[in-house]
């Protein structure tokens, strides 16, 4: 059912948190995950079980500090778990579902709240803005985008700015804040039985307005500019070892990645701690050998691996000390893997993962 949250004195982010609040003292969860104000003014995903708290929810707060997914995977995964919800963006939500297809998140018991996304900040320069701000910074995105279909912010994050997919649809609590009037109220889609539980009474969905439609094409020309731009570097005579010239081999992108789970990665053991003489054996074959080595290997090893379940989170990007396209790359590279197999990461937890599932008849145009 698809219901309206009554917006009181034009703070729909008070009309948020009380709806929040009211999945705590209805007993439908035990627990919210849920991004929080911190007393220094940072945004943070916290862990709320005490609903006075939820004071200090921030949904709106346009501001990514980690893929929250991987938070939602700890605390789903392993039983006993609590009954939680996730507040989650649309690339959080699509990166939840991958983990969960690689048994590294449930989600039984497991309820998304996916709300719509006008795009976000780093921390740094969320924190920057918002202070030489009057007003929250979630007000001039929404309203924008609500007044121009082809609104762009160069401040944002570098993935937002290409994301064609700020809304998640296969959440059974949606958060409809691209197609409401924030001052007014917020249309909510929530699965029948959990909105009579709460005692709601709504209308049918009826799915993205036009304008929503007109805002999600004007991403993809976005995206697909992108991405004619950077594989001309790949595919020139920059290449991919050009592009990521200056990757120091940190792991940063790895680390922050939300689909890169691996306990226990052949990057973080001593493996590649090679032996003096074969520095020098290096030195001497090519007459000078980059330092730190074996930065290609990893970038097409972690290609290789998380390809086909990138959600273009960006996340990559923003923890990259050199500043690298990272997340560009990966989501370049990705989209052709990913139609080869018509496979959309996210899109639906009973779609199986290829590689890992056989199919007799795939692939045949390269042989039985």
């Amino acid at each position: 059912m698809k219901i309206s949250l009554p917006v009181e004195n034009h703070q729909p982010l008070v009309a948020l948190q009380g709806f929040l609040k009211s999945l705590l003292d209805n007993q439908i969860v035990d627990v919210i995950l849920t991004p929080m104000r911190t007393p220094g003014g940072a945004v943070t995903p916290a862990l709320v079980s005490d609903p006075a708290l939820l004071e200090h929810a921030d949904p709106l707060a346009p501001v990514l500090p980690v893929n929250a997914a991987t938070w939602a995977g700890k605390v789903s995964l392993r039983k006993p778990h609590p009954r939680l919800a996730a507040v989650l963006r649309s690339c959080e939500a699509r990166a939840l579902v991958e983990l969960t297809k690689m048994a590294q998140a449930s989600l039984e018991d497991l309820l998304v709240v996916a709300i719509d996304c006008a795009g976000t900040y780093t921390p740094a320069t969320y924190l920057n803005k918002q202070a030489n701000s009057n007003a929250p910074l979630w007000v001039d995105l929404y309203a924008s985008i609500r007044q121009q279909s082809e609104f762009t912010n160069a401040d944002l994050r570098p993935a937002c700015q290409i994301c064609e997919q700020p809304v998640y649809e296969n959440a059974p609590i949606r958060i409809l804040l691209l197609e409401s009037d924030l001052e007014q109220a917020i249309w909510i889609e929530i699965q029948d039985e959990l909105g009579e539980r709460l005692g709601w009474q709504g209308s049918a969905a009826n799915g993205h307005s036009p304008a929503i439609e007109a805002y999600i094409a004007s991403r993809k020309q976005a995206r697909d500019q992108a991405f004619t731009e950077i594989r001309a570097r790949l595919e020139g005579d920059e290449g991919i070892t050009g592009v990521f010239a200056a990757c120091i081999r940190c792991h940063n992108c790895m680390t922050v990645c939300p689909i890169c789970y691996c306990k226990t990665c052949v990057f973080k053991s001593h493996v590649f701690d090679h032996d003096p003489m074969k520095y020098l054996e290096w030195a001497r074959q090519k007459g000078a050998q980059r330092m730190p080595p074996d930065t290609m290997l990893f970038h097409l090893t972690r290609q290789n691996h998380m390809a086909l379940s990138c959600v273009g989170c960006g996340m990559c990007t923003d923890a990259c000390p050199s500043e690298l396209p990272v997340g560009l790359v990966f989501r370049a590279v990705a989209e052709r893997l990913q139609q080869t197999f018509e496979y959309l990461p996210g899109r639906n937890v009973e779609e199986p993962l290829p590689l890992v599932t056989f199919k007799a008849d795939e692939w045949t145009e390269v042989g039985e």
